[in-house]
């Protein structure tokens, strides 16, 4: 799904506000403001805490804020603000007063149906941090350090908190719009099902790179189609092992991949709903005995009709000691994966030498995965098709100086690839930060506002070194 710019971050957050305003989540109702109301004025708070890390909020600042909150005060006036309603000590020391209602809301399940799927907190963190990062890109050209600390601590300090109550998730399957529940789905014909079947397959085929990824999908897809030929005709069907084992580095295209494959089977009707629940260890180990297994069996239920896909599922056993639950967790799973074989898909992914470890700390464990699938790194040349495909998407292009320099820049990462090599991750950060700086040279341009021409081309001094796109 499509990341959201900031303005849409702050809208998604609003609807949820007024979702949870009206459940009454945590008394929400007895407040002098609406947690709309408390929203906003937290987020302005936020940005006035960093624009003054060096004591002296400056124009461009004022006019980020002022764009993205819609209010007209002056640098007086947020200065004064400041000055009676933020101690800057005690402030970087504490969350958002408003991201107590989505976390209860989200670790308690108050809103159900939850049209989120238990990311709301979620979308409150990316809204603070995106517009965090809005305000520290002002001056990208030399980044005030102490604003730079002040967003990092309290950045961090929020995801602790979403951690600590295990509703993190991690990875590019954020829910950013509501989703409606599964059983308003208009009911589709055969005919629509096979058509929307040939389509998801074809999107599939089409993705960048993946050769050998497509070819294992593609014959376990052709597998569950005969499996299903021969139960309409009373023949004898194989009892399919459909769990799998994702491995390969960062930004191959695991999620991805996961995801499709959630759809694909459920127009193939291996799936009932074909919905994916991404999860981290985060999402599933918590802190006290009997807890864990609770928190999976949660997710299970979540994922029930679709697939469970765990990032990083390693972290649950290799290299734990006497008293984690990560052990927990994983024999949690194994039952959950027993008790509902006909109703649950369990996706695991992660660095290829860890998941083989992983795998082999439970007797039981690897005989339930039978599928095996390893994304290798892309090349240079699918890197550049990713990130045109990418910019095509944003409504961007490159000059051809720009073309010219992102892919020596591109092939310079994949010839000597670091230890953080992210793949497509990378790439899509180099877009981001290489849009970002564009904003930020186009904005002095006269008339830039007319041509369109301007406002959509990336020019070399917009693009950056990788390293400093981390």
């Amino acid at each position: 799904m499509k990341q959201l710019d900031l303005k849409e971050y702050i809208r998604t957050s609003d609807e949820i506000s007024a979702l949870l305003q009206a459940a009454n989540v945590g008394n929400i109702a007895r407040e002098k403001m609406t947690l709309k109301e408390m929203l906003h004025f937290e987020l302005l708070k936020f940005a006035i805490y960093l624009a003054d890390a060096d004591g002296d909020m400056d124009e461009r600042e004022l006019e980020v804020i002022r764009t993205t909150l819609g209010i007209d005060s002056s640098i007086e006036e947020l200065t004064a603000m400041r000055k009676r309603e933020i101690e800057v000590g005690k402030f970087g020391e504490k969350i958002p007063s408003v991201l107590k209602y989505p976390v209860l809301a989200d670790a308690a399940h108050k809103i159900s149906p939850d049209p989120y799927r238990g990311q709301k907190a979620m979308v409150f963190y990316d809204t603070f941090k995106l517009f965090g990062e809005t305000i520290l890109a002002v001056h990208k050209e030399e980044a005030d350090e102490m604003e730079v600390a002040r967003f990092t601590e309290y950045v961090y300090r929020m995801e602790n908190f979403i951690k600590s109550y295990g509703i993190w998730y991690a990875g590019d399957n954020k829910i950013y719009r509501p989703i409606e529940p599964a059983i308003e789905e208009t009911a589709e014909s055969q005919e629509e099902k096979a058509a929307k079947l040939e389509e998801l397959l074809s999107e599939f085929n089409g993705l960048t790179g993946l050769t050998g990824v497509k070819h294992q999908v593609n014959s376990l897809v052709n597998l569950m189609r005969v499996q299903k030929m021969r139960e309409q005709q009373g023949l004898k069907v194989s009892d399919v092992t459909k769990h799998m084992v994702f491995s390969g580095n960062p930004g191959t295209g695991k999620t991805t991949v996961a995801r499709m494959l959630a759809e694909i089977y459920k127009y193939l009707g291996v799936l009932t709903r074909g919905q994916l629940v991404e999860v981290d260890r985060g999402g599933l180990v918590k802190g006290f005995i009997g807890q864990t297994a609770t928190r999976v069996q949660e997710v299970v239920d979540e994922a029930l009709g679709g697939i469970l896909f765990i990032d990083e599922a390693y972290t649950l056993t290799v290299g734990k000691g006497d008293g984690d639950f990560g052990q927990e967790a994983v024999d949690t799973l194994l039952k959950s994966m027993e008790d509902h074989r006909d109703e649950l898909i369990v996706i695991v992914a992660g660095y290829t030498d860890l998941m083989e470890q992983f795998l082999n700390s439970n007797p039981g464990l690897k005989s339930r995965f039978s599928n095996f699938i390893f994304f290798e790194d892309y090349t240079a040349d699918e890197l550049m098709d990713i990130l045109h495909k990418n910019l095509e998407k944003q409504e961007y292009v490159l000059s051809k100086k720009a073309e010219k320099k992102a892919r020596q820049m591109i092939e310079e990462r994949v010839a000597n690839k670091p230890d953080n090599f992210a793949n497509a991750r990378d790439v899509r950060n180099f877009m981001e930060h290489a849009i970002s700086n564009h904003a930020t040279r186009v904005v002095e341009i006269e008339n830039a506002d007319s041509d369109k021409s301007i406002l959509s081309t990336l020019e070399v001094e917009d693009l950056q070194p990788f390293d400093e796109n981390m």
